[in-house]
């Protein structure tokens, strides 16, 4: 047993640890084989709580092999015996830690609620054919045409000359989901009423 009592118990390692806190080694300025000695008789303890020990005993088995306790080697593998935490358990409670935060962003995004889809305000002219297009019929089938993310609005018919007019017409549409090239190539499918469609204005909103 060593000057400092027994390593096993609390009493034991208490002492040392104190010793510990003004002294790098048991014995003298140097690593000496009396610091292997005692730390071959150092049972178990807890590096928080005693972390004068915990600093020593790195350095000690840094620099030498500390034989095992007797006891402790009749009893456990090498592998089993772990005084600081193995470097799985580290990264066991790194990712614990990491899971933790992931969750607590989900959880302040899903609080804020969805971010608001990017919207256009869209102003098409569609052109009839001539004098005799229906333009009340061309203006229902324009509006028969139905997408994800596109709403309908206002109207208004307007001269282009020569007794033929137009059809303006407003829409709301969210810009990931609506195709400008797809929603003109549906309304020029109407061929008996639409001579040709353009967008006449677009702007977000």
């Amino acid at each position: 047993m060593s000057t400092f009592g027994d390593l096993s118990s609390a009493a034991g390692l208490q002492k040392l640890n104190e010793f510990l806190a003004e002294k790098s080694f048991v014995s003298g300025s140097e690593l000496s084989d009396a610091d292997v000695t005692v730390a071959s008789e150092v049972g178990e303890f807890d590096a928080e709580k005693y972390v004068n020990i915990a600093r020593w005993y790195k350095t000690v088995a840094a620099n030498k092999e500390i034989p095992k306790k007797a006891a402790a080697a009749e009893a456990e593998d090498d592998d089993d015996v772990d005084l600081f935490g193995s470097d799985d358990e580290v990264d066991e409670e790194a990712e614990k830690i990491k899971q933790q935060r992931v969750k607590e962003y989900e959880a302040r995004k899903a609080a804020k609620g969805p971010k608001p889809a990017a919207k256009s305000m869209v102003t098409i002219d569609v052109k009839g054919w001539d004098d005799e297009t229906d333009m009340e019929e061309l203006c229902a089938n324009v509006k028969k045409i139905t997408m994800d993310g596109l709403l309908w609005g206002g109207h208004q018919f307007i001269p282009v000359g020569y007794g033929i007019n137009k059809l303006q017409i407003n829409c709301v549409v969210e810009d990931d989901k609506v195709s400008m090239d797809e929603l003109v190539e549906n309304i020029e499918e109407d061929e008996d009423h639409v001579q040709s469609v353009d967008i006449a204005a677009m702007a977000k909103i």
